[in-house]
């Protein structure tokens, strides 16, 4: 009984003793949790605060990103709107120049450097009354203002000794409040249509002039030769002594003859006869034609052209055109020179350039060389540039002249065949 008694009293201590331990271990994890949830309860005010501010700093950052991906998409569609309004400028035909409120050139599109042959340099901020200048024609700063013009036409010459005739407008560039900000100048070249109208005016001119030349070189023809005739008798009945006299009477009726012949050529030209005619060929047939080979002065005629280039065309007429053109040339240089005569083809077109190193034209009679009856010779007709302009429009085609101090060039264009 008393192993048995002393067994149980060490198993009740045992026992006594693990309850002690978990009694202990649950209180301690009770203080524990009650510190824990107090000290939560002390600390929530300010972790509501940092939690708040967190969320905020959080939707401001994304509200940031929001904002720059907006930034981007407006920059991006500024972008392509001022590249397709830049290719708008730089596509159109018509030249279009922006200055600010000082007149200080901002931009210029491709047609505006090209039309003018200015290089890029010749515009960036320079004054545009300066560059500009006879198209833009008003006082400087500090004078009165620049008249604005919403229709006009100016003569205007390129660097290069280009004559042009522009249309232009000049009118002020306004903000999107209606404020004036700076000049506009946007301007066309109306060259080629000022001169398709000189040409129908003038093709107007010589028919009328044309009907009335021809029927007075007919009669005047008729009494020529009567004279002609009586004029031969009176030689071979005339002494020795009055000869001379008559022979020089008669040469003076030739010539009267030929610029009679001049009118009719001019004034009815006949029905022309078109052939398949090679322009080259017929070229270097007139030159040796029509340039004699010992003058008093010598000078040098050369023909540039490729072997082959043809025209639907009547060979009379292209000769008579040859011989008033080439005389004209060997006129300009008859203090000695070189006359040229360029062939080629130009897409559709066969072009013929005569040159010549000549004193040139003066260009207030540039206009007037066509008509007839002007002549700057002293014993022209007035009728060979006149001729040479009926034979070129009659054959569908067009003539241009340019001339400077160094010489003159004709350009005659016709269809290629």
């Amino acid at each position: 009984m008393e192993d048995y008694s002393g067994i149980l009293m060490m198993f009740a201590f045992l026992l006594l003793l693990v309850a002690g331990v978990v009694v202990y271990a649950v209180l301690n994890l009770y203080l524990r949790l009650r510190r824990e949830a107090r000290q939560r309860e002390d600390s929530s005010p300010v972790g509501f605060v940092v939690d708040t501010f967190q969320g905020l700093v959080a939707q401001l950052k994304e509200k940031e990103r929001e904002l720059e991906q907006l930034r981007q998409a407006a920059e991006a569609r500024a972008d392509i709107t001022e590249e397709y309004n830049e290719n708008i400028l730089q596509s159109v035909h018509s030249g279009v120049v922006s200055m600010d409120g000082n007149w200080s050139i901002v931009k210029v599109n491709a047609a505006a450097k090209s039309m003018l042959g200015l290089e890029e340099d010749a515009f960036e901020g320079r004054d545009g009354r300066e560059v500009l200048s006879p198209i833009i024609s008003g006082p400087k700063a500090g004078q009165a203002p620049v008249e604005r013009v919403m229709r006009g036409e100016r003569a205007y010459t390129t660097g290069a000794g280009k004559r042009l005739w522009l249309g232009y407008s000049l009118t002020p560039l306004m903000d999107k409040e209606g404020l004036e900000i700076g000049h506009t100048l946007v301007f066309t070249d109306l060259t080629e249509l000022r001169a398709l109208e000189a040409q129908s005016a003038l093709r107007a001119r010589l028919s009328s002039l044309g009907e009335m030349a021809a029927g007075i070189a007919h009669e005047l023809r008729n009494s020529m030769g009567a004279i002609s005739g009586y004029m031969r008798l009176l030689e071979k009945r005339s002494d020795p002594e009055s000869a001379g006299t008559l022979h020089k009477v008669s040469a003076e009726v030739a010539v009267m003859d030929r610029i009679v012949s001049d009118f009719l050529s001019f004034a009815r030209p006949g029905e022309s006869k078109l052939d398949d005619l090679d322009l080259v060929f017929l070229a270097r047939e007139c030159v040796e034609a029509f340039v004699p080979e010992d003058g008093p002065v010598k000078v040098e005629v050369a023909v540039e052209a490729p072997e082959d280039v043809r025209v639907r065309a009547d060979e009379v007429l292209l000769r008579q055109m040859f011989a008033n053109l080439i005389q004209n040339a060997l006129h300009a240089t008859s203090d000695g020179g070189k006359v040229t005569i360029a062939v080629s083809s130009e897409g559709e077109k066969a072009v013929l350039r005569i040159s010549d190193t000549g004193h040139g034209m003066d260009p207030a009679i540039i206009d007037r060389i066509f008509d007839p009856f002007f002549t700057t010779k002293d014993k022209g007709t007035g009728l060979g540039l006149a001729i040479v302009h009926r034979i070129v429009t009659s054959l569908g085609g067009t003539v241009d002249v340019a001339s400077s101090p160094d010489g003159t060039t004709f350009t005659l264009t016709f269809s290629a065949s």
